[in-house]
């Protein structure tokens, strides 16, 4: 039996019965993936090819069989493996493919080759000593395609071991041997540089599988996962940098080549070899973010911080966070978000909110312009009447100058006239003030933050001042009920608030759908150091679906007559310039009341 069972012979039952335990086990898997049957295949052809020269090394010693008959067996192994090794690196590299009827054509010249094994066409001198083989002309085709697939195969698979988990990774390096070992082997043996038996390609596709397994079992060479991760990430439109313990950078996806123009070579280099560059060397602060990473230390926190790039004209935030398991320090995630269209995006937002704003503040003053011209034309009108009644007693004193008959107390009587007419100059000429400056003060900006002093009467002469005219042409009356003292001073920008109010108090007489005869109540308060101004109507009231967005969208329910500009704007002036409050109950079919609410401080 010693002289039947060779070395070569044991190590090819130990190669079969390896093939066929790892052939078991991945048929046996439940949920294969398209990898796994293909490997299946790989499996299948080194079994045959195993299987084979066994049988063939033990009969030809047992019982003098002819030991060409055994090669048309083993060449349906030889020829299918290298078409099955290239579609494992080709579905490795793209985790799954179509199959085409094209792909077919990759198995034309293995079944030419076995067509003409089975005819005794392939070799002109068959042996089972490598050495003393000779090919017809047709074996160059069959070697340099079988090569040159196998080539293929491999070259993809190293390329997307490299990827996933790098080039040193321990899966790498078990693809690299089993990779390299059939090949060199085969190579060797088909140049005829060194004396070999036939058996040793099987022994040595077997090593190829076992080095295959050891990747599936221990490094999941063939578990989708990290094939989907690295596509993922590759893919992800944030770029991010890993570092190990010693600041190494260990991995990265294409999205930071991409981003940075830099090359896969930095892998394995120190990230300040990679922050040295000179497209990085000016923009961050290196002692700064070195003081933050050890801020981190034996944390979950995350350093963040924003950077502009100047060559690139990108701007970017960086979160750095160091890298734990289960309490082992592993290294650091840099993560880089490119945040230049959100930037562009802010600024382009607040440039259009800025001039929808400008236009609704434009389109109010033009809502005042006709009140405006109402209030001014009594005084102007009454002033003119004035300067009448004055050019009459001046002509009338003139006469009497002369005039024996009018004594001094007529000179005194039409002195006092006069007095009363300059009285009432007066008068219209301190409303007419009163309004220019109600109506310059609403033509400033919205959310203009300039601060100055001025008391509960001062806003409430300017509201009744701007509001008059609206209130008289819709016949709604406002009652004003100030329970704190008219000269309780507030801190802040008077005409804002005027403009809030003039708004609630606008919206309150549109509830009324243009109803004569209304009322709506103007209360002013104080409590918990706080001024509440309520506007309050008893008019249609706010529907329910849009109370709960009033104010954190421009929402409106008067249709095209209306923008939702002006609750949006009031509400971030009382929020953002004074720090208060605007608020509100409705009920719809029995009105509204809004409270603005000022702390004193204000």
């Amino acid at each position: 039996m010693i002289t039947i069972f060779s070395v070569t012979d044991i190590l090819l039952i130990i190669s079969t019965v390896m093939i066929v335990f790892l052939l078991a086990y991945i048929l046996g898997m439940k949920n294969k993936t398209q990898l796994h049957t293909v490997f299946a295949l790989d499996l299948t052809s080194v079994f045959i090819i195993c299987s084979g020269v066994l049988a063939q090394s033990f009969c030809t010693k047992a019982w003098n069989a002819d030991a060409y008959m055994f090669e048309k067996y083993i060449y349906v192994g030889t020829c299918t493996l290298p078409v099955f090794m290239f579609f494992t690196g080709l579905i490795y590299s793209r985790k799954k493919i179509r199959i085409r009827k094209s792909d077919f054509l990759f198995m034309v010249v293995p079944l030419i080759t076995i067509y003409m094994v089975w005819t005794n066409q392939l070799y002109s001198n068959y042996s089972t000593n490598l050495e003393e083989v000779a090919y017809t002309g047709y074996g160059s085709i069959h070697t340099i395609y079988t090569f040159s697939l196998l080539l293929i195969g491999i070259f993809m698979l190293l390329r997307s071991a490299t990827k996933n988990s790098g080039f040193f990774s321990k899966q790498c390096i078990l693809l690299v041997i089993g990779s390299i070992v059939p090949l060199a082997i085969n190579l060797v043996g088909t140049l005829r540089l060194i004396s070999m038996d036939v058996s040793i390609t099987p022994i040595s596709f077997a090593f190829t599988m076992l080095c295959f397994a050891l990747a599936i079992f221990k490094f999941q060479f063939l578990d989708i996962s990290p094939i989907a991760l690295r596509v993922t990430v590759d893919r992800m439109s944030d770029s991010y940098l890993i570092l190990n313990e010693n600041m190494v950078i260990t991995d990265f996806n294409e999205t930071l080549l991409h981003t940075f123009g830099v090359t896969s070579s930095i892998r394995r280099s120190k990230i300040s070899t990679f922050l040295d560059q000179e497209k990085f060397a000016s923009n961050i602060n290196r002692k700064k973010v070195a003081s933050e990473i050890k801020k981190l230390d034996n944390t979950s926190r995350t350093y963040t911080f924003e950077i502009f790039f100047q060559n690139l004209k990108k701007y970017f935030t960086v979160e750095i966070t160091k890298i734990y398991n289960k309490g082992a320090y592993l290294g650091i995630l840099i993560l880089l978000k490119d945040i230049s269209q959100h930037k562009e995006d802010i600024k382009q937002i607040k440039d259009s909110q800025n001039i929808i704003m400008e236009r609704e503040r434009l389109a109010t003053l033009g809502q005042m312009v006709g009140g405006i011209a109402h209030n001014l034309k009594t005084p102007i009108m009454s002033i003119a009447g004035a300067m009448e009644g004055l050019q009459d007693l001046i002509s009338e004193y003139d006469k009497s100058i002369d005039d024996p008959e009018v004594t001094p107390a007529d000179h005194h009587a039409i002195a006092n006239d006069m007095k009363e007419w300059v009285k009432k100059v007066n008068s219209y000429d301190a409303y007419m003030s009163d309004i220019i400056t109600a109506v310059k003060g609403q033509a400033v900006n919205f959310n203009d933050s300039t601060l100055e002093e001025f008391t509960i009467d001062e806003l409430l002469k300017r509201v009744e001042i701007l509001m008059k005219h609206e209130l008289k042409n819709a016949l709604v009356t406002l009652n004003i009920d100030c329970q704190v003292s008219p000269l309780t001073t507030l801190q802040g920008n008077v005409n804002s608030i005027v403009q809030v109010v003039n708004n609630l108090i606008s919206n309150a007489i549109q509830s009324y759908n243009g109803v004569p005869n209304k009322e709506i109540n103007l209360t002013i308060t104080s409590q918990n150091n706080n001024i509440t101004i309520s506007v309050q109507d008893f008019g249609c009231g706010i529907p329910k679906e849009v109370q709960e967005k009033i104010f954190n969208k421009m929402i409106t329910t008067k249709g095209h007559n209306g923008t939702g500009l002006g609750l949006f704007m009031s509400y971030s002036t009382i929020k953002g310039h004074y720090g208060g409050d605007l608020n509100f109950t409705s009920e719809e079919g029995k009105g509204t009341t809004f409270n603005i609410v000022l702390p004193f401080g204000v």
